[in-house]
């Protein structure tokens, strides 16, 4: 009989109900325990949708994190945060957002227990996902000590309510590796104080009754050193005494040359991905000792097209019948990364709907599996049936494929890639055309989306605003933008993307090959949530899309106004993207579409382009062999869309919250005139990568963390700056924001790009020391 179970499930809810507790809270309108009472009640919600499965995930819920909740478990607390007193759930949002509460709403000052900012904790992306995780903080001195109140607390809850209940960990070995030693000291040598805490932990679920604990080790499936290696090693033959069974799960990828160390691992059972490489799951059961057991990851846990349940069975079949009882099957990781209930989709339209399974649907594809496996097809027949249908409807539908793009796509020669002129030919003429100051100000591109912008938006959309009404609407919008960024002293201004929902959305509605859900909701971050457009079919622009937005912000200044794109790789890897074809192929479909609203924008008059690719980084493979081919073809596309404008036209680009320093050699080779990228909640660690590469073009090292509501200073505005060029020329330098500014307030905001703009102006002003290190330089 094969076992079935799940790794994790999405804890935001199908409505974005944990977002809005949160947000509530966080403003104060709203105390904590009705945040706590909505997240008690989303988990026996999620626990109930899980029923007939075999082991049920607890502890995968969480208010923000799941590795920040790891290590408040591990008792690994940042130094700044233990001097401020307030309850253990003000800590936490501190070390998320900076601050737990707004001050003002609560009466407070800001100086307050559960009010006081400091900075957050540093931010980045979870493997090649676009969830974000809070990044462990260790130095040579880090100690560890066992709070295991909040994953006891959900246990209870979930016996409570008859769960099957399998506790869901971070492993120790990744949580290391996700760690950051800021003081230049060996991660590794933390193992030997972490395992005991570990050891502790899981005795504690054994007294509870606990009979499996699911330990996700990812990194498994990355290049791992012998000393990391040997990590695993030590790890497990030290937690192998514990009286509870380990299931050992890996995920995002294929084991490789890690197979044998997985299988021969000291724990119960083992998790794999097995829609990654099945020859990578055939060899693996060649290696696993008789007793183990194996957990197959069939059901894709990371986008939401139906699985083909019929060609499943017919390899799963003869495993089952070899392995028995050892065999379980999973989703192929968290069902955090997908949408809850594709039955909350009632405008989707009912032909694209029928290829589609969201979380809930998964589960069920999932029963459908461990049916036929244990009972015989015959069981499911009616099941297997509509599934084959609506995979024979997809394959078959007309509105996949357009021959108008692959003609266009065979025209696409690599001329089309390149400027007309290197850097160092443009970079003057853009000056001239510019007439910017040194050290010259701007932004990331949005400005707040309020409240009385999403009514606009939510009424238009229903049919009780008018186009022209809504337009009207949009245009103040723009134009009370245009004023704030005059008024603070910008130097390059950008209309504030009021009109557009999400930077991939937007586009993606106006492009022909998507598709769009109304609740297809996921978790980016903490509350922040998006809707991943639905990549089906061929891509193609059928008119301009922002040009008349910008035009018109443009007529509203004499200052230069950037026009504001999202880029061909960004759109691909915050889509849910066929899967019918590479994803090299649907990424220069749509980099050749938006090279036309390149060329539209600049025949406008518009003498700045920015196109952000913030997702550019977690495109990569996790396996550094594999990342030339990725790199190679992100570039191209890059440049396909950017690079059909004269030399005078100023090209940006965009990227956030994600490790670049590996891969600047390849940021230069996209070409952008200038690329703005985080820097500030990272501690200024991209800095490090201009010690040993001499960046070409222009750069914007973000100043100032906008994830977080902490209004930076203009000292510290203007040391971060100074500590850029150290290493980077000044006279290449930008001064912007990290990322866009849609999540913050107004309030929030204005003080910030203040500060930012007087930073600017005190790094303009000449001093004699600083003239002679330049003169030196």
């Amino acid at each position: 009989m094969a076992r079935l179970h799940n790794l994790g499930f999405a804890r935001i809810g199908a409505q974005r109900e944990l977002k809005w507790a949160l947000e509530r809270y966080w403003k104060g309108e709203s105390g904590r325990e009705a945040l706590l009472a909505t997240a008690a009640e989303l988990r026996a919600r999620h626990w109930a949708a899980q029923q007939g499965l075999d082991a049920v995930p607890v502890g995968d819920f969480s208010l923000y994190d799941q590795v920040l909740d790891m290590s408040f478990t591990l008792g690994n607390l940042p130094e700044r945060v233990r001097g401020y007193h307030g309850d253990e759930l003000d800590n936490y949002f501190r070390v998320a957002r900076g601050r737990s509460a707004d001050s003002a709403a609560h009466g407070h000052d800001e100086h307050h227990a559960c009010c006081g900012g400091v900075a957050a904790g540093e931010m980045t992306k979870w493997f090649n996902t676009n969830y974000h995780y809070i990044v462990p903080e260790l130095n040579a001195h880090t100690a560890f000590k066992l709070d295991a109140s909040r994953l006891l607390a959900q246990l209870a809850e979930a016996q409570a309510q008859g769960v099957n209940a399998k506790p869901v960990l971070i492993g120790p070995v990744t949580y290391l590796a996700l760690g950051k030693a800021h003081d230049g000291s060996d991660r590794l040598e933390l193992l030997d104080r972490l395992l005991p805490v570990y050891a502790e932990l899981l005795e504690q679920l054994a007294a509870q009754g606990v009979q499996w604990v699911q330990i996700d080790e990812p990194i498994l499936v990355t290049e791992l050193d012998a000393d990391w290696q040997h990590a695993f090693n030590t790890a497990y033959h030290q937690l192998k005494s514990c009286r509870v069974k380990i299931l050992l799960a890996s995920y995002f990828g294929p084991l490789l040359d890690n197979k044998y160390l997985a299988a021969n691992l000291p724990v119960a059972g083992l998790h794999v991905d097995a829609l990654a490489d099945r020859a990578d799951v055939q060899q693996l059961i060649g290696l696993l000792p008789p007793h183990k057991v194996l957990s197959l990851g069939v059901i894709d846990g990371r986008n939401v097209w139906k699985s083909d349940l019929g060609e499943l069975l017919a390899w799963l079949e003869p495993l089952a019948a070899q392995l028995g009882e050892r065999l379980w099957l999973a989703p192929s990781c968290s069902l955090l990364h997908v949408p809850v209930d594709l039955e909350s989709e009632t405008t989707l339209d009912p032909e694209i709907k029928s290829w589609l399974a969201f979380g809930l649907q998964k589960l069920d594809e999932l029963r459908v599996l461990g049916r036929a496996l244990n009972e015989g097809r015959a069981a499911v027949a009616s099941e297997l049936a509509h599934n084959a249908a609506a995979l024979a409807s997809r394959r078959a539908s007309p509105r996949v494929h357009d021959a108008q793009v692959a003609q266009a796509l065979q025209q696409a020669t690599p001329a089309l890639e390149q400027r007309h002129s290197a850097y160092a030919v443009r970079a003057p003429l853009q000056a001239k055309k510019l007439g910017l100051p040194a050290w010259p100000t701007t932004t990331i591109g949005s400005f707040p989306q309020t409240a009385e912008i999403r009514r606009a938006r939510k009424e238009h959309k229903a049919g009780h605003l008018s186009d022209a009404d809504y337009e009207k609407a949009m245009r103040a919008e723009i134009a009370h933008c245009v004023r704030e960024q005059e008024a603070v002293g910008l130097d390059v201004l950008v209309h504030g993307e009021a009109e557009r929902n999400d930077m991939v959305e937007y586009f993606g509605e106006q492009l022909a090959g998507y598709a769009f859900s109304s609740h297809g909701w996921v978790q980016s971050y903490g509350s922040r949530c998006v809707k991943p457009p639905i990549l089906y079919g061929d891509v193609k622009r059928t008119r301009p899309i922002t040009v008349d937005w910008i035009k018109y912000a443009q007529s509203l200044t004499r200052r230069p106004m950037k026009g504001m794109l999202t880029g061909p790789v960004t759109m691909l890897n915050w889509s849910f993207v066929r899967d019918d074809q590479p994803r090299s192929l649907s990424c220069r479909q749509l980099a050749l579409a938006l090279r036309g609203e390149v060329l539209d924008l600049e025949a406008a008059g518009v003498p700045i382009i920015q196109i952000d690719e913030a997702a550019f980084r977690e495109g990569l493979p996790l396996r550094r062999a594999h990342w030339q081919e990725y790199l190679d073809w992100a570039i191209a596309s890059f440049r396909l869309m950017a690079n059909g404008v004269r030399d005078e036209t100023q090209i940006h680009s965009h990227m956030c919250y994600s490790e670049f320093n590996d891969i600047i050699a390849s940021i230069a080779a996209m070409d952008a005139d200038v690329i703005t990228i985080e820097n500030s909640r990272s501690g200024l660690e991209l800095l490090a990568a201009f010690e040993d590469f001499a960046y070409p073009n222009g750069i914007g090292p973000g100043v100032y963390d906008i994830h977080s509501p902490n209004v930076p200073t203009q000292a510290q505005i203007v040391e971060r700056m100074r500590a850029a060029a150290r290493r980077i020329a000044a006279s290449q330098l930008w001064v912007n924001p990290d990322c866009g500014l849609k999540t913050r307030q107004w309030k929030e905001v204005v003080p910030s790009l203040a500060h930012m703009v007087a930073a600017a102006r005190q790094l303009r002003v000449p001093t004699p020391l600083r003239e002679a290190a330049q003169a030196a330089a």
